[in-house]
């Protein structure tokens, strides 16, 4: 039983060329939840902006505040595109882990 909404954000820049994928794939996965989501999209267009979110790339996805892939926030902050070694994660991974942070 969720006891509070989940917070699902997402922090990117329009110059990623994985950013809208990734946008697409998180409110997909959304759609397939039997609860209620609250979704945010941060773009990050400045340094001070990415220093001010603790960004790690663009396209990042937060829930309740804890990166998808658990990659914590960095030192420095800047604006970068972000690697994911095993590729972008299937709408199916991230309806998973957002199904396993709502328990």
């Amino acid at each position: 039983m969720i006891k509070d909404k989940l917070k699902v954000e997402i922090q990117l820049f329009e110059a990623c060329p994985n950013a809208d994928k990734m946008k697409a794939r998180v409110l997909e996965a959304i759609q397939f939840l039997d609860f209620d989501v609250d979704y945010a999209e941060t773009y990050v267009e400045t340094p001070e902006m990415a220093e001010k979110v603790k960004f790690r790339g663009s396209p990042t996805v937060l829930v309740n505040g804890i990166d998808l892939e658990n990659l914590p926030e960095p030192e420095k902050a800047n604006l970068a595109c972000r690697y994911y070694a095993n590729g972008l994660p299937s709408v199916e991974e991230i309806s998973g882990f957002l199904i396993q942070a709502s328990e």
